[in-house]
């Protein structure tokens, strides 16, 4: 028995281990974080067994299967040699989320991979909840993920069915619906089958069945969204207690529910929620939305605090997170002084590059993420979540790497061009960088959180700074 067990080949560390008494179907899960060192997968988890061991000629096809989801999570795949023959390594980029990986050999969901965010999931989830989910996760079509349901935590999903609930509400269209009441005085038709049914052989004479239009939002997707605010709120709550963003949207779900608080709740059916999304070409984006994340809750598709193993794929851009989240900050700065916001996302800085050769295009219009403007100056504001910045912690922030300081004068550079848009008596360019809450926190105590410097050109005067500032406070 000892000979057997030697012989069999383990999995690598990352692979999330299966537990004591698993189902064999259970599936392994990798989990690496953003911009971070990789993961090199087991080949026996996607393609034959060969002789010799390793992935044979298998590697090809398993690229070719997995290329479409590694690139919308942002993960490269790398290539190389190994004793054991040919070596795939996943490197993951700057989203966060999950996808599923297919065997080589046969298509079908083998393994998942799970992108954590590097400043954990608290930081990601106060950062989304300050920005109220403007930067929420985008949810991807194909297979589930195998394990990922209890690897990710529930409000990353569910917050964005809440979001999506709340805009169905806001948008649902008013119209006429049939109602059917006993009421004391006629109002549109009486129905005398019933009137002679159960008002007169039971001695209520002035009971009068009538049945009338009323004007009213669309009935039947205010009770379906009723359940599913409902669905979602009891999953939530079984987290809470331990969850700060659980209990946040928790809340969120009581304000929406009061909101449909006057019908009852109606399971959806995934054939009436499709004929709802096809009979009205017409129908808006939000109510579109809305009933695609109706779906996802009716089909326990990982939505509701781990109970389900496998859940959705999605994905998380975590620089336009970021950005959002330094624009919040700004703005709540700027108010303070009177100054007015202008954003790139927005289109609101963008600044047309006139080449003198058309052929010359590759850059065609420079875009500040943040432009703030007050009475004597202008402040541009460029918010940064790049690979270099990963090692910054409590003395990287002031010591970085040969290749980090490459990228990190690509951005100085940047951000200096985009000073010199602008003619102001003030200039002030600043390049914001997420930093961990503890790291924030100790070199705020020496001071040492921002860094400053100024720049003098004849009579121009630009005021560059580097800032650092804690992503999320969970």
């Amino acid at each position: 028995m000892a000979s057997r067990r030697s012989g069999q080949r383990r999995l690598p560390a990352r692979v999330a281990p299966r537990h004591a008494g698993a189902a064999q179907s259970q599936k392994p899960l990798y989990k690496v974080s953003d911009h971070g060192a990789g993961v090199t997968l087991h080949p026996d988890v996607f393609a034959p067994a060969q002789r010799g061991g390793g992935w044979g000629p298998f590697a090809e096809s398993f690229l070719r299967m997995n290329e479409p989801a590694l690139a919308s999570l942002d993960v490269r795949a790398e290539v190389g040699s190994s004793e054991a023959g040919v070596r795939v390594k996943l490197v993951p980029g700057g989203r966060a989320g999950a996808i599923p990986l297919r065997s080589a050999q046969t298509g079908h969901v083998s393994s998942g991979l799970v992108v954590e965010p590097r400043f954990g999931w608290a930081g990601v989830g106060h950062v989304l909840s300050q920005t109220g989910w403007a930067a929420s996760p985008e949810f991807l079509e194909g297979p589930l993920v195998p394990g990922s349901g209890r690897e990710v935590p529930p409000w990353v999903l569910a917050g964005p069915v809440l979001a999506r609930l709340a805009e169905l509400l806001d948008a649902l269209r008013r119209g006429y619906h049939t109602k059917e009441e006993v009421l004391h005085q006629p109002r549109g038709r009486i129905l005398w089958d019933r009137y002679i049914s159960e008002s007169l052989t039971s001695g209520r004479w002035a009971n009068l069945p009538c049945r009338y239009p009323e004007l009213a939002t669309d009935p039947l997707l205010r009770r379906m969204a009723r359940w599913g605010l409902e669905r979602v709120r009891t999953e939530l709550a079984m987290v809470g207690g331990r969850d700060p963003v659980a209990r946040l949207l928790v809340s969120l779900a009581d304000d929406l529910l009061f909101r449909v608080r006057d019908v009852l709740p109606l399971v959806p059916r995934r054939a009436e929620l499709e004929r709802l999304g096809t009979a009205d070409r017409l129908l808006g984006t939000a109510l579109r939305r809305g009933l695609e994340a109706l779906g996802w809750v009716a089909d326990e598709r990982g939505l509701g605090g781990g109970r389900e193993m496998d859940g959705l794929a999605w994905t998380l851009p975590l620089h336009d997170l970021w950005e959002h989240y330094v624009e919040a900050l700004v703005r709540r700065e700027a108010a303070l002084v009177g100054g007015s916001v202008r954003v790139g996302r927005k289109r609101e800085t963008v600044f047309p590059i006139e080449w003198s050769d058309p052929s010359h295009r590759s850059l065609g219009h420079l875009v500040p993420d943040i432009v703030v403007f007050t009475t004597n100056g202008v402040h541009i504001v460029d918010a940064k979540y790049k690979a270099h910045l990963a090692e910054l912690d409590e003395h990287g922030w002031q010591r970085f790497t040969e290749d980090a300081r490459e990228a990190h004068r690509a951005d100085v550079h940047q951000v200096l061009a985009y000073a010199s848009l602008y003619a102001a008596e003030e200039v002030n360019a600043s390049l914001v960088y997420p930093l961990r809450k503890g790291t924030f926190e100790a070199l705020a105590r020496r001071g040492r959180d921002r860094s400053v410097a100024h720049l003098l050109h004849g009579a121009r005067r630009v005021r560059l700074e580097l800032r650092g500032v804690p992503f999320g406070r969970p």
